[in-house]
């Protein structure tokens, strides 16, 4: 057992729990929290959303063990909550409910909708809500229940929710009780950094409220031999755990895919890129898509990397800027904390793998980057450091 302190629905709480425990069964098992519903537990249907840190999350794959010292609120935390009142009026208007099994998931992220994208039309809804399942609705009364909301609040400002660095704490009541603000490297405090694609790569339609990760490492090799290894997708394709070439590139255009487990879940993206550099700058530009054929979820993302000479140029520091949205089954996953965590222990692989490409040893194996092996080593560490195990 794990002591473990967070706070849940605006009140601290310390419990006692196993590091397998899914938060889903804590809140419903030991905190009689039963709104929160749970239905395929293996993060797809969205059934069990609540949020962390202010933003939503699956609880059937977050782990109170990880939460310590965050801020938990399921659907009975937001009863008196303004918006969401007003959302309960609306979902009842247009009969946006019919056996109610998902709606509290809905409700959770009809909310998460209405403060980040105010005015928001059907279409971008639905965009939103491609991880919320719903096996009763066809969803024509959810996405008008959640559009009239959201006209509502145009001319309000957005409330920024992603990630595990959550919302200003001075805009959402939800969030005071943690003593949190942004992050300085928040997606709202974040420059971009100023690269754009070549005129004669082909263009992706634009990204539409991404994800947003910044990575920084360093690699034991001056700046030019590092931007000379990036111009060579084979290579870089090869350092990516999970991922391979499918098709030979011409060093403007790439036919890839790439392999990632979470868990019991598995997918398989299968797209296309485009690349542009300039060495001048020592930066780069990689825009890509693609699709998991198994669950239909599709994905856009875009890299920015940007490289900088480091002890008297014997070495380099990248800094990665990766957008992506994903949308479909999988698309929740996207804003959870565990997803953060695997791009992080993917970024940690690339970085080891890029160091001993350029060191000349032969490319590593593209096996996939499994979230179970991450998670099983977080809680190893934790019994090592609890229990003084070796």
């Amino acid at each position: 057992m794990t002591a473990v302190t967070l706070t849940l629905n605006g009140t601290p709480v310390t419990a006692d729990v196993e590091p397998r425990m899914h938060l889903g069964d804590f809140v419903r098992e030991e905190m009689l929290l039963t709104a929160t519903h749970l239905g395929c537990e293996h993060g797809v249907c969205g059934a069990c959303t609540v949020l962390i840190d202010g933003a939503p999350a699956r609880s059937c794959i977050a782990f109170p063990v990880a939460l310590d010292g965050c801020v938990v609120t399921t659907l009975e935390g937001l009863a008196d909550d303004p918006t969401m009142v007003r959302l309960r009026a609306a979902f009842s208007e247009h009969h946006a409910l019919q056996c109610g099994y998902c709606t509290p998931g809905m409700l959770i992220m009809a909310r998460d909708i209405v403060l980040r994208l105010p005015g928001a039309d059907a279409k971008m809804i639905r965009h939103q809500l491609a991880g919320n399942l719903c096996r009763c609705t066809g969803y024509m009364g959810i996405v008008a229940a959640i559009e009239t909301v959201a006209a509502e609040r145009v001319g309000l400002a957005p409330l920024i929710t992603r990630g595990m660095a959550g919302p200003d704490v001075t805009t959402d009541p939800f969030m005071r009780a943690s003593g949190r603000s942004v992050a300085a490297n928040s997606p709202s405090s974040r420059s971009v950094i100023p690269v754009e694609p070549a005129t004669d790569i082909a263009a992706f339609e634009p990204l539409v409220d991404p994800v947003e990760l910044v990575q920084h490492f360093d690699v034991p090799a001056g700046p030019d031999v590092v931007f000379a290894l990036f111009q060579d997708p084979a290579r870089v394709i090869a350092c990516l755990p999970g991922a391979r070439l499918t098709e030979p590139s011409d060093r403007k255009t790439i036919v890839a895919e790439l392999s990632v487990k979470l868990g019991p879940m598995s997918a398989k993206f299968a797209g296309v890129g485009a690349i542009s550099s300039d060495p001048t700058t020592y930066s780069g530009v990689i825009d890509g898509r693609g699709v998991d054929g198994r669950s239909a979820t599709r994905v856009r993302a875009r890299l920015v990397y940007r490289l900088e000479p480091v002890a008297d140029a014997t070495a380099t520091r990248v800094t990665a800027e990766v957008t992506y949205v994903l949308q479909g089954p999988l698309a929740q996953i996207s804003r959870g904390s565990i997803a953060r965590d695997l791009a992080s222990r993917m970024t940690e692989t690339f970085a080891a793998n890029l160091a001993a490409s350029l060191s000349g040893a032969p490319a590593p194996e593209g096996k996939p980057l499994d979230a179970g092996s991450f998670l099983f080593a977080l809680v190893k560490g934790w019994f090592r450091r609890l229990f003084g195990s070796r």
